[in-house]
């Protein structure tokens, strides 16, 4: 019997792009019970969740076509878009 020692990398998939990434790849924002939204650095809030690639195109793409307000059935304030763009660019500088 063959142990393997490796952990399996939780896949999610982009709802702006379709592409399946490791969680760790991707940027989940969340809809609580009362229908607000926010990001979800920890990837531990409750409620109904949809993940974004960090990645500035895949934002644009999701505000564009209301991705993610038909993913989360709510509709999204551009400050959220705003807020996950500059979550990006921060984390392209730090890189």
């Amino acid at each position: 019997m063959v142990v393997n020692n490796r952990k399996k990398v939780p896949l999610r998939k982009c709802v702006a792009t379709g592409e399946m990434k490791p969680k760790k790849e991707l940027v989940r924002i969340v809809r609580s019970k009362e229908g607000e939204v926010s990001i979800d650095l920890t990837g531990k809030k409750s409620g109904r969740g949809a993940y974004l690639s960090k990645d500035t195109d895949a934002i644009l793409l999701a505000k564009k076509r209301k991705i993610l307000a038909n993913q989360l059935q709510v509709s999204i304030d551009d400050s959220i878009y705003d807020e996950l763009l500059e979550l990006i660019e921060k984390e392209k500088r730090l890189s």
